[in-house]
Protein backbone atom coordinates (compact mmCIF):
# COMPACT_ATOMS: atom_id res chain seq x y z
CA UNK A 1 0.00 0.00 0.00
CA UNK A 2 1.31 3.44 -0.91
CA UNK A 3 2.33 5.84 1.82
CA UNK A 4 1.97 8.94 -0.38
CA UNK A 5 0.27 11.99 1.09
CA UNK A 6 -1.72 13.18 -1.92
CA UNK A 7 -3.70 16.38 -2.38
CA UNK A 8 -7.04 15.80 -0.58
CA UNK A 9 -8.95 18.52 -2.44
CA UNK A 10 -10.21 16.17 -5.12
CA UNK A 11 -11.65 13.61 -2.71
CA UNK A 12 -15.00 15.40 -2.67
CA UNK A 13 -15.49 15.36 -6.44
CA UNK A 14 -16.75 11.80 -6.71
CA UNK A 15 -16.76 9.80 -9.93
CA UNK A 16 -16.81 11.47 -13.34
CA UNK A 17 -20.24 11.07 -15.01
CA UNK A 18 -19.10 8.69 -17.73
CA UNK A 19 -17.13 6.55 -15.29
CA UNK A 20 -20.27 6.28 -13.17
CA UNK A 21 -22.27 5.31 -16.23
CA UNK A 22 -19.80 2.54 -17.02
CA UNK A 23 -20.19 1.25 -13.48
CA UNK A 24 -23.95 1.25 -13.92
CA UNK A 25 -24.14 -0.40 -17.35
CA UNK A 26 -20.90 -2.20 -18.20
CA UNK A 27 -21.36 -5.94 -17.91
CA UNK A 28 -25.02 -5.62 -18.89
CA UNK A 29 -25.90 -6.63 -22.42
CA UNK A 30 -28.46 -4.98 -24.67
CA UNK A 31 -31.12 -7.26 -26.15
CA UNK A 32 -29.91 -9.84 -28.66
CA UNK A 33 -29.89 -8.58 -32.21
CA UNK A 34 -30.34 -4.91 -31.24
CA UNK A 35 -27.71 -2.51 -32.54
CA UNK A 36 -26.44 -0.41 -29.62
CA UNK A 37 -26.89 3.35 -29.96
CA UNK A 38 -24.86 5.68 -27.78
CA UNK A 39 -26.51 9.05 -27.08
CA UNK A 40 -24.48 9.92 -23.99
CA UNK A 41 -21.59 12.16 -24.97
CA UNK A 42 -21.76 15.59 -26.59
CA UNK A 43 -19.28 14.71 -29.31
CA UNK A 44 -20.37 15.97 -32.75
CA UNK A 45 -20.23 13.24 -35.39
CA UNK A 46 -20.72 15.39 -38.47
CA UNK A 47 -18.27 15.17 -41.41
CA UNK A 48 -15.33 17.50 -40.90
CA UNK A 49 -15.26 20.72 -42.93
CA UNK A 50 -12.86 20.01 -45.82
CA UNK A 51 -10.71 23.03 -44.97
CA UNK A 52 -9.49 21.31 -41.79
CA UNK A 53 -7.52 18.54 -43.47
CA UNK A 54 -6.46 20.81 -46.31
CA UNK A 55 -5.08 23.48 -43.99
CA UNK A 56 -3.35 21.07 -41.62
CA UNK A 57 -1.69 19.30 -44.55
CA UNK A 58 -0.59 22.58 -46.08
CA UNK A 59 0.84 23.83 -42.79
CA UNK A 60 2.32 20.52 -41.59
CA UNK A 61 5.82 21.99 -41.35
CA UNK A 62 4.53 23.93 -38.37
CA UNK A 63 4.65 20.75 -36.28
CA UNK A 64 8.40 21.32 -36.25
CA UNK A 65 8.06 24.58 -34.29
CA UNK A 66 6.98 25.44 -30.77
CA UNK A 67 3.70 27.37 -30.92
CA UNK A 68 3.19 30.70 -29.12
CA UNK A 69 1.48 30.52 -25.73
CA UNK A 70 -1.42 32.78 -26.71
CA UNK A 71 -1.87 31.44 -30.24
CA UNK A 72 -0.84 33.11 -33.47
CA UNK A 73 -1.79 36.72 -34.07
CA UNK A 74 -3.68 35.60 -37.19
CA UNK A 75 -5.87 33.29 -35.09
CA UNK A 76 -6.53 35.96 -32.47
CA UNK A 77 -7.42 38.45 -35.17
CA UNK A 78 -9.79 36.01 -36.86
CA UNK A 79 -11.53 35.28 -33.57
CA UNK A 80 -11.81 38.96 -32.66
CA UNK A 81 -13.30 39.67 -36.08
CA UNK A 82 -15.82 36.85 -35.57
CA UNK A 83 -16.80 38.24 -32.17
CA UNK A 84 -17.32 41.66 -33.74
CA UNK A 85 -19.59 40.18 -36.44
CA UNK A 86 -21.47 37.76 -34.22
CA UNK A 87 -22.25 40.20 -31.42
CA UNK A 88 -22.21 43.51 -33.35
CA UNK A 89 -19.51 44.87 -31.04
CA UNK A 90 -18.18 48.40 -31.33
CA UNK A 91 -14.92 48.75 -33.21
CA UNK A 92 -11.90 48.37 -30.97
CA UNK A 93 -13.64 46.75 -28.01
CA UNK A 94 -11.71 43.50 -28.60
CA UNK A 95 -7.97 44.01 -29.14
CA UNK A 96 -6.40 40.74 -30.36
CA UNK A 97 -3.09 41.76 -28.77
CA UNK A 98 -4.47 42.39 -25.25
CA UNK A 99 -7.81 40.65 -24.88
CA UNK A 100 -7.57 37.27 -26.66
CA UNK A 101 -5.90 33.94 -25.89
CA UNK A 102 -6.09 30.64 -27.77
CA UNK A 103 -6.58 27.48 -25.72
CA UNK A 104 -5.86 23.84 -26.29
CA UNK A 105 -9.55 23.13 -25.81
CA UNK A 106 -11.90 25.18 -23.63
CA UNK A 107 -11.83 22.59 -20.84
CA UNK A 108 -8.18 23.53 -20.29
CA UNK A 109 -9.09 27.20 -20.12
CA UNK A 110 -12.17 26.77 -17.95
CA UNK A 111 -10.10 24.76 -15.48
CA UNK A 112 -7.11 27.07 -15.40
CA UNK A 113 -9.16 30.26 -15.07
CA UNK A 114 -9.90 29.28 -11.47
CA UNK A 115 -6.17 29.10 -10.73
CA UNK A 116 -5.89 32.64 -12.10
CA UNK A 117 -8.90 34.20 -10.38
CA UNK A 118 -9.19 32.53 -6.96
CA UNK A 119 -7.02 34.20 -4.27
CA UNK A 120 -6.11 32.55 -0.95
CA UNK A 121 -8.85 34.58 0.76
CA UNK A 122 -11.62 36.99 -0.15
CA UNK A 123 -12.57 39.53 2.49
CA UNK A 124 -10.93 37.36 5.15
CA UNK A 125 -12.87 34.22 4.18
CA UNK A 126 -12.45 31.15 2.01
CA UNK A 127 -13.22 32.20 -1.57
CA UNK A 128 -16.36 30.85 -3.22
CA UNK A 129 -16.75 29.69 -6.80
CA UNK A 130 -20.37 29.72 -7.98
CA UNK A 131 -21.47 26.94 -10.32
CA UNK A 132 -24.87 26.28 -11.92
CA UNK A 133 -26.45 22.96 -10.96
CA UNK A 134 -26.54 20.95 -13.35
CA UNK A 135 -22.94 21.76 -14.20
CA UNK A 136 -20.00 20.90 -16.44
CA UNK A 137 -17.80 18.81 -14.17
CA UNK A 138 -14.71 20.82 -15.09
CA UNK A 139 -16.06 23.76 -13.06
CA UNK A 140 -16.15 21.79 -9.82
CA UNK A 141 -12.72 20.30 -10.44
CA UNK A 142 -11.27 23.75 -11.05
CA UNK A 143 -12.79 25.17 -7.89
CA UNK A 144 -11.37 22.30 -5.84
CA UNK A 145 -7.91 22.71 -7.36
CA UNK A 146 -7.95 26.42 -6.54
CA UNK A 147 -8.89 25.79 -2.90
CA UNK A 148 -12.29 27.46 -3.14
CA UNK A 149 -15.65 26.42 -1.76
CA UNK A 150 -17.85 25.33 -4.64
CA UNK A 151 -21.36 26.71 -4.22
CA UNK A 152 -23.91 24.97 -6.44
CA UNK A 153 -26.75 27.20 -7.63
CA UNK A 154 -30.02 25.51 -8.66
CA UNK A 155 -30.69 25.88 -12.39
CA UNK A 156 -34.06 24.16 -12.65
CA UNK A 157 -37.32 24.68 -14.55
CA UNK A 158 -38.47 26.99 -11.75
CA UNK A 159 -35.45 29.29 -12.31
CA UNK A 160 -35.55 29.14 -16.11
CA UNK A 161 -32.66 26.63 -16.05
CA UNK A 162 -30.22 29.41 -15.07
CA UNK A 163 -29.14 30.46 -11.56
CA UNK A 164 -31.51 32.90 -9.88
CA UNK A 165 -29.38 36.03 -9.46
CA UNK A 166 -31.90 37.60 -7.09
CA UNK A 167 -31.49 34.69 -4.65
CA UNK A 168 -27.77 35.29 -4.07
CA UNK A 169 -27.04 36.93 -0.71
CA UNK A 170 -24.52 39.77 -0.58
CA UNK A 171 -22.52 37.86 2.04
CA UNK A 172 -21.92 35.11 -0.51
CA UNK A 173 -21.16 37.48 -3.38
CA UNK A 174 -18.63 39.36 -1.25
CA UNK A 175 -16.46 36.25 -0.98
CA UNK A 176 -17.10 35.03 -4.53
CA UNK A 177 -14.03 34.96 -6.76
CA UNK A 178 -15.45 33.30 -9.88
CA UNK A 179 -18.92 32.67 -11.31
CA UNK A 180 -19.20 29.98 -14.00
CA UNK A 181 -22.18 30.30 -16.32
CA UNK A 182 -22.91 28.28 -19.47
CA UNK A 183 -25.23 29.78 -22.09
CA UNK A 184 -26.82 28.09 -23.93
CA UNK A 185 -26.72 25.75 -20.97
CA UNK A 186 -25.44 22.19 -20.96
CA UNK A 187 -27.62 20.15 -20.62
CA UNK A 188 -30.85 22.17 -20.51
CA UNK A 189 -30.27 24.42 -23.55
CA UNK A 190 -31.54 27.59 -21.85
CA UNK A 191 -29.99 30.85 -23.08
CA UNK A 192 -29.30 33.90 -20.94
CA UNK A 193 -31.08 37.06 -22.06
CA UNK A 194 -29.33 40.38 -22.60
CA UNK A 195 -30.81 41.60 -19.32
CA UNK A 196 -29.50 38.52 -17.48
CA UNK A 197 -25.99 39.23 -18.76
CA UNK A 198 -26.26 42.90 -17.71
CA UNK A 199 -27.38 41.99 -14.21
CA UNK A 200 -24.70 39.33 -13.76
CA UNK A 201 -21.92 41.62 -14.97
CA UNK A 202 -23.17 44.41 -12.70
CA UNK A 203 -23.01 42.03 -9.72
CA UNK A 204 -19.49 40.96 -10.68
CA UNK A 205 -18.29 44.55 -10.81
CA UNK A 206 -20.06 45.53 -7.60
CA UNK A 207 -18.69 42.59 -5.61
CA UNK A 208 -15.34 42.12 -7.34
CA UNK A 209 -15.54 38.66 -8.93
CA UNK A 210 -14.93 37.34 -12.46
CA UNK A 211 -17.63 35.93 -14.71
CA UNK A 212 -16.40 32.92 -16.72
CA UNK A 213 -18.97 32.84 -19.54
CA UNK A 214 -18.87 29.41 -21.17
CA UNK A 215 -20.50 30.10 -24.55
CA UNK A 216 -19.36 26.94 -26.34
CA UNK A 217 -22.89 26.30 -27.67
CA UNK A 218 -23.46 29.89 -28.82
CA UNK A 219 -23.75 28.91 -32.49
CA UNK A 220 -25.92 25.83 -31.94
CA UNK A 221 -29.29 27.53 -31.60
CA UNK A 222 -32.80 27.02 -32.97
CA UNK A 223 -34.24 30.18 -34.43
CA UNK A 224 -32.59 33.22 -32.89
CA UNK A 225 -28.91 33.72 -32.06
CA UNK A 226 -28.68 34.09 -28.26
CA UNK A 227 -27.13 37.29 -26.88
CA UNK A 228 -23.66 37.07 -25.41
CA UNK A 229 -21.90 38.40 -22.36
CA UNK A 230 -19.70 40.66 -24.48
CA UNK A 231 -22.76 42.61 -25.59
CA UNK A 232 -23.44 43.53 -21.97
CA UNK A 233 -19.79 44.52 -21.54
CA UNK A 234 -19.95 46.62 -24.71
CA UNK A 235 -22.66 48.80 -23.18
CA UNK A 236 -20.12 50.00 -20.61
CA UNK A 237 -17.25 50.09 -23.09
CA UNK A 238 -15.06 47.87 -20.88
CA UNK A 239 -14.30 44.18 -20.44
CA UNK A 240 -13.70 44.35 -16.69
CA UNK A 241 -14.62 41.24 -14.64
CA UNK A 242 -15.46 39.12 -17.70
CA UNK A 243 -13.84 36.33 -19.70
CA UNK A 244 -15.83 34.56 -22.43
CA UNK A 245 -14.94 31.09 -23.72
CA UNK A 246 -15.75 29.82 -27.20
CA UNK A 247 -14.97 26.59 -28.99
CA UNK A 248 -14.80 25.08 -32.46
CA UNK A 249 -15.74 21.67 -31.06
CA UNK A 250 -19.48 22.39 -31.22
CA UNK A 251 -19.61 25.30 -33.69
CA UNK A 252 -17.53 23.53 -36.35
CA UNK A 253 -17.86 19.90 -35.25
CA UNK A 254 -14.13 19.38 -34.66
CA UNK A 255 -13.73 18.29 -31.01
CA UNK A 256 -10.37 16.65 -31.74
CA UNK A 257 -8.89 19.90 -33.03
CA UNK A 258 -9.02 21.31 -29.46
CA UNK A 259 -9.86 24.72 -30.88
CA UNK A 260 -10.71 26.68 -27.76
CA UNK A 261 -10.25 30.41 -27.31
CA UNK A 262 -11.15 33.10 -24.79
CA UNK A 263 -11.40 36.87 -24.62
CA UNK A 264 -11.97 39.40 -21.89
CA UNK A 265 -10.57 41.51 -19.09
CA UNK A 266 -6.95 42.35 -20.03
CA UNK A 267 -5.74 42.03 -16.43
CA UNK A 268 -7.11 38.49 -16.28
CA UNK A 269 -5.68 37.60 -19.71
CA UNK A 270 -2.26 38.89 -18.64
CA UNK A 271 -2.27 36.69 -15.53
CA UNK A 272 -3.62 33.83 -17.59
CA UNK A 273 -0.72 34.22 -20.01
CA UNK A 274 1.75 33.90 -17.15
CA UNK A 275 0.08 30.73 -15.87
CA UNK A 276 -0.05 29.12 -19.30
CA UNK A 277 3.59 30.05 -19.97
CA UNK A 278 4.47 27.75 -17.09
CA UNK A 279 1.85 25.01 -17.41
CA UNK A 280 -0.24 25.43 -20.55
CA UNK A 281 -0.30 23.43 -23.77
CA UNK A 282 -0.35 25.82 -26.74
CA UNK A 283 -2.20 24.78 -29.88
CA UNK A 284 0.19 23.33 -32.54
CA UNK A 285 0.66 25.73 -35.44
CA UNK A 286 -1.01 23.57 -38.13
CA UNK A 287 -4.10 23.28 -35.92
CA UNK A 288 -3.86 27.00 -35.17
CA UNK A 289 -4.02 27.64 -38.93
CA UNK A 290 -7.04 25.36 -39.31
CA UNK A 291 -8.78 27.16 -36.44
CA UNK A 292 -8.05 30.50 -38.09
CA UNK A 293 -9.72 29.30 -41.29
CA UNK A 294 -12.75 27.95 -39.41
CA UNK A 295 -13.39 31.19 -37.52
CA UNK A 296 -13.45 32.98 -40.85
CA UNK A 297 -16.05 30.70 -42.48
CA UNK A 298 -19.79 30.67 -41.77
CA UNK A 299 -21.13 28.31 -44.46
CA UNK A 300 -20.20 25.12 -42.59
CA UNK A 301 -21.74 26.54 -39.39
CA UNK A 302 -25.07 27.22 -41.11
CA UNK A 303 -25.12 23.62 -42.36
CA UNK A 304 -24.28 22.27 -38.90
CA UNK A 305 -27.02 24.32 -37.27
CA UNK A 306 -29.54 23.09 -39.85
CA UNK A 307 -28.57 19.50 -39.04
CA UNK A 308 -29.22 19.94 -35.32
CA UNK A 309 -32.49 21.73 -35.95
CA UNK A 310 -33.58 18.79 -38.09
CA UNK A 311 -32.71 16.52 -35.13
CA UNK A 312 -35.01 18.58 -32.90
CA UNK A 313 -37.72 18.38 -35.55
CA UNK A 314 -37.40 14.60 -35.25
CA UNK A 315 -37.59 14.80 -31.45
CA UNK A 316 -40.82 16.80 -31.61
CA UNK A 317 -42.30 14.44 -34.18
CA UNK A 318 -41.30 11.17 -32.53
CA UNK A 319 -41.55 11.94 -28.84
CA UNK A 320 -44.55 14.21 -29.18
CA UNK A 321 -46.64 11.76 -31.20
CA UNK A 322 -45.51 8.61 -29.42
CA UNK A 323 -46.06 9.94 -25.91
CA UNK A 324 -49.34 11.78 -26.20
CA UNK A 325 -48.24 15.18 -27.42
CA UNK A 326 -48.12 16.78 -23.96
CA UNK A 327 -45.64 14.44 -22.27
CA UNK A 328 -42.81 16.98 -22.46
CA UNK A 329 -42.89 20.76 -22.44
CA UNK A 330 -41.89 22.54 -25.64
CA UNK A 331 -38.62 23.66 -24.08
CA UNK A 332 -37.63 20.08 -23.36
CA UNK A 333 -38.06 18.96 -26.97
CA UNK A 334 -36.82 22.19 -28.56
CA UNK A 335 -34.63 24.21 -26.19
CA UNK A 336 -33.14 27.55 -27.22
CA UNK A 337 -29.68 26.11 -27.89
CA UNK A 338 -27.32 23.16 -27.70
CA UNK A 339 -27.84 19.63 -28.98
CA UNK A 340 -29.20 17.81 -25.94
CA UNK A 341 -32.60 16.73 -24.70
CA UNK A 342 -33.02 17.15 -20.93
CA UNK A 343 -36.02 14.99 -20.17
CA UNK A 344 -37.84 14.40 -16.90
CA UNK A 345 -38.55 10.66 -16.86
CA UNK A 346 -39.15 10.33 -13.12
CA UNK A 347 -36.00 8.36 -12.32
CA UNK A 348 -33.06 9.09 -14.56
CA UNK A 349 -30.71 6.38 -13.37
CA UNK A 350 -33.35 3.68 -13.37
CA UNK A 351 -34.59 4.70 -16.81
CA UNK A 352 -31.05 4.78 -18.23
CA UNK A 353 -30.65 1.21 -16.96
CA UNK A 354 -33.95 0.25 -18.57
CA UNK A 355 -33.13 1.86 -21.93
CA UNK A 356 -29.85 -0.02 -22.19
CA UNK A 357 -31.07 -3.46 -21.13
CA UNK A 358 -34.40 -3.32 -22.99
CA UNK A 359 -33.67 -1.11 -26.00
CA UNK A 360 -29.89 -1.01 -26.48
CA UNK A 361 -29.97 2.77 -26.03
CA UNK A 362 -27.34 4.43 -23.87
CA UNK A 363 -28.16 7.81 -22.26
CA UNK A 364 -26.73 9.72 -19.30
CA UNK A 365 -28.64 9.93 -15.99
CA UNK A 366 -29.20 13.55 -15.07
CA UNK A 367 -28.18 12.96 -11.46
CA UNK A 368 -24.64 12.36 -12.66
CA UNK A 369 -24.48 16.00 -13.83
CA UNK A 370 -25.82 17.52 -10.61
CA UNK A 371 -24.89 17.73 -6.96
CA UNK A 372 -27.29 16.98 -4.12
CA UNK A 373 -28.17 19.85 -1.81
CA UNK A 374 -27.68 19.89 1.94
CA UNK A 375 -30.97 18.04 2.39
CA UNK A 376 -29.90 15.23 0.04
CA UNK A 377 -32.17 16.29 -2.83
CA UNK A 378 -30.61 15.96 -6.27
CA UNK A 379 -32.38 18.20 -8.78
CA UNK A 380 -31.08 16.19 -11.73
CA UNK A 381 -32.13 12.75 -10.49
CA UNK A 382 -35.46 12.67 -12.40
CA UNK A 383 -33.78 13.53 -15.73
CA UNK A 384 -31.85 11.91 -18.54
CA UNK A 385 -29.59 13.72 -21.00
CA UNK A 386 -29.86 12.60 -24.61
CA UNK A 387 -27.22 13.82 -27.09
CA UNK A 388 -28.49 14.45 -30.64
CA UNK A 389 -25.08 14.30 -32.29
CA UNK A 390 -25.31 11.41 -34.78
CA UNK A 391 -26.63 11.25 -38.32
CA UNK A 392 -30.36 11.83 -38.60
CA UNK A 393 -31.15 8.17 -39.25
CA UNK A 394 -29.40 7.06 -36.08
CA UNK A 395 -30.95 9.89 -34.06
CA UNK A 396 -34.39 8.93 -35.35
CA UNK A 397 -33.88 5.28 -34.43
CA UNK A 398 -32.66 6.19 -30.95
CA UNK A 399 -35.59 8.51 -30.33
CA UNK A 400 -38.03 5.88 -31.57
CA UNK A 401 -36.67 3.39 -29.04
CA UNK A 402 -36.84 6.05 -26.33
CA UNK A 403 -40.47 6.84 -27.17
CA UNK A 404 -41.41 3.16 -27.10
CA UNK A 405 -39.85 2.67 -23.67
CA UNK A 406 -41.50 5.79 -22.31
CA UNK A 407 -44.86 4.55 -23.51
CA UNK A 408 -44.25 1.06 -22.10
CA UNK A 409 -43.13 2.45 -18.75
CA UNK A 410 -46.18 4.68 -18.46
CA UNK A 411 -48.46 1.80 -19.33
CA UNK A 412 -46.98 -0.57 -16.75
CA UNK A 413 -45.97 -0.62 -13.09
CA UNK A 414 -42.23 -0.63 -13.77
CA UNK A 415 -41.89 3.01 -14.85
CA UNK A 416 -38.45 3.40 -13.35
CA UNK A 417 -37.23 -0.03 -14.27
CA UNK A 418 -34.21 -1.67 -12.63
CA UNK A 419 -32.04 0.70 -10.64
CA UNK A 420 -34.92 2.79 -9.28
CA UNK A 421 -33.74 2.54 -5.67
CA UNK A 422 -30.22 3.58 -6.58
CA UNK A 423 -31.38 6.88 -8.07
CA UNK A 424 -32.90 7.92 -4.76
CA UNK A 425 -29.47 8.16 -3.21
CA UNK A 426 -27.65 11.51 -3.33
CA UNK A 427 -24.98 11.10 -6.06
CA UNK A 428 -21.56 12.37 -5.13
CA UNK A 429 -21.14 14.42 -8.29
Amino acid sequence: MTNLDLNPRFATLGGYPFARLRSLLDGLAPPDGVRPIDMTIGEPRRPLPPMVAETVAGQAAGFGRYPPTRGSLALRQAFAAWLDRRYALPAGLIDPERHVMALNGTREGLFQIALVCVPPQRNGQQPAVLVPNPFYQCYAGAAAAAGAETVFLPATPSTGHLPDLDALPATLLDRTALFYICSPANPQGAAATADYWRRLLALARRHGFVVAADECYAEIYRDTAPPGALQAAAESGALDNLVVFHSLSKRSGVPGLRGGICAGDPAVIEHFTTLRSYGGAPMPLPLDAAATALWGDEDHVVATRAHYNAAYDAAERILGSRVGGNRFAAGELRPAGGFFLWLDVGDGEGFAHRLWTRAGLRVLPGGYLTRADAGGRNVGAPFIRVALVDDLETIGEGLTRLAAELAAAEAGPDRGGPGHARSQEAPSA
